[in-house]
């Protein structure tokens, strides 16, 4: 059971968090782009379809702090140091998925219906620099998902 688990762990992690990892990380120049184009609605469909990408992976990523509870639990490990860092920053990026990433990409949405191009991108700079983190956050994640500092298992 303990490996079932751990593959749908790794599997959702990989198919959820990837597609918001990548579509997060477009976001910011697709912005620049629509904003120095306005007549052009091919950015804004990109924008558009980005942002969607984002929220529905958002939700399927759920998943993933969920098999990871199941398999930590399997495993025996609940209460290692390094499974509380890893959930630890898993929550902090999901905040700022939820918190900022994703309101900063509908206000992004917003200004370029009327919002100076300079705006745009001061916003887009801002949301670049969450998004960075962001993934920061998630490679932590996965490092400290391999290494396991501390573990007997031999990882």
């Amino acid at each position: 059971m303990t490996k079932l688990l751990l593959s749908l762990h790794v599997i959702v992690a990989i198919v959820a968090v990837g597609p918001v990892t990548v579509a997060a990380s477009l976001f910011p120049r697709t912005a620049r782009e629509a904003a120095a184009a306005p007549g052009d609605a091919a950015p804004r469909a990109s924008l558009r379809t980005l942002h969607r990408i984002c929220r529905v992976y958002a939700l399927l990523a759920l998943l993933v702090p969920a098999f990871g509870l199941a398999t930590a639990g399997a495993m025996g490990v609940l209460g290692d140091a390094w499974l509380t860092a890893s959930m630890f920053i898993t929550g902090a990026a999901g905040f700022l998925l939820a918190g900022f990433v994703l309101p900063l990409q509908e206000r992004i949405l917003r200004e370029l219906d009327g919002a100076p191009a300079a705006a745009v991108a001061a916003t887009s700079a801002r949301l670049a620099m969450t998004v960075g983190l962001f993934n920061l956050l998630w490679a932590t994640v996965t490092v400290l998902m391999i290494v396991r500092p501390g573990s007997t298992t031999g990882a």
